[in-house]
């Protein structure tokens, strides 16, 4: 199929991308990789009147450091992160994450704020999002604000946006001394989208576990440093409370079997990884 007929801007600046949101509205969609978008022009499941392409807004290509975080502008692509001096250092998580992320092909093109902004459930980068704690920055003409991305999934493919912001940049904070990380996935095919993932960081004192796939935006989980009977448990009951759902691709209740097992070993991987 072939998408229906918009009008298309290359954006110089980000003045210019929030100018014509602010005039198109829910008319409009944000363009950096494609590697969502296009394919959903191709099959006609969004028809905007026109496409604001940011690909090439200098201002949204920065890849920043600090002495706590780092800082990714909208544009920033995925291999880009990914090639990131030090990343499986300062965040160990987005390392382990990024290889099951499609190919390489598509990680040449694909954003990070843009699979941010997608939100689909079944992808790596918002459920490692959000058990980071990381935040996103929004942006219109009526001003800026920030948002933690646990608060900026809403839903199915859906975020709490506003049809004339942008996602300037997203903030993953370094990893701090004394924790560990692991990330695992299910799925068909290696770069398919996962059936279940998990990821986990763990420190001295408590596990944090996210679950991604199955349900309407990465779920996440905080609970003190079980071990034994007592985590096989927290993981049984945390199986059956996550609004897991049957699709083409897996039954809920293999899901829930993923949460158990997968869960468990993705734990013991980030324990074993403790500094």
């Amino acid at each position: 199929m072939k998408p229906a007929p918009f009008d298309y801007l290359q954006c110089e600046t980000e003045d210019e991308a929030l100018a014509c949101l602010a005039q198109h509205g829910e008319d409009a969609r944000v363009l950096a990789g494609g590697q969502s978008l296009v394919a959903m022009l191709n099959m006609r499941l969004v028809q905007p009147q026109i496409l604001t392409d940011i690909s090439r807004t200098d201002s949204l290509r920065q890849l920043q450091d600090s002495n706590a975080f780092i800082r990714i502008g909208a544009a920033v692509t995925q291999a880009r992160l990914q090639r990131h001096a030090d990343l499986a250092e300062k965040i160990p998580l987005l390392a382990l994450a990024l290889p099951h992320i499609g190919h390489f092909q598509t990680r040449n093109k694909g954003t990070v704020c843009g699979s941010l902004a997608h939100a689909d459930p079944s992808s790596e980068l918002p459920l490692v999002a959000c058990v980071l704690d990381a935040s996103i920055a929004l942006k219109s003409v009526r001003g800026t604000r920030e948002i933690k991305t646990r608060d900026f999934f809403t839903g199915l493919l859906e975020t709490a946006r506003q049809p004339d912001e942008i996602i300037t940049h997203s903030v993953f904070p370094y990893a701090k001394k004394g924790e560990g990380h692991a990330f695992n996935e299910v799925a068909m095919r290696h770069g398919d989208f996962a059936i279940l993932s998990v990821a986990v960081k763990i420190n001295a004192d408590a596990i944090t576990i996210g679950i991604g796939g199955g349900a309407e935006k990465p779920e996440v989980r905080a609970y003190p440093l079980l071990e034994g009977a007592a985590l096989e448990d927290a993981l049984n009951t945390l199986a059956w409370e996550l609004p897991l759902q049957d699709d083409k691709q897996a039954p809920a209740s293999y899901r829930r079997m993923l949460v158990r097992a997968l869960g468990a070993k993705t734990i013991e991987e980030a324990r074993a990884c403790l500094t």
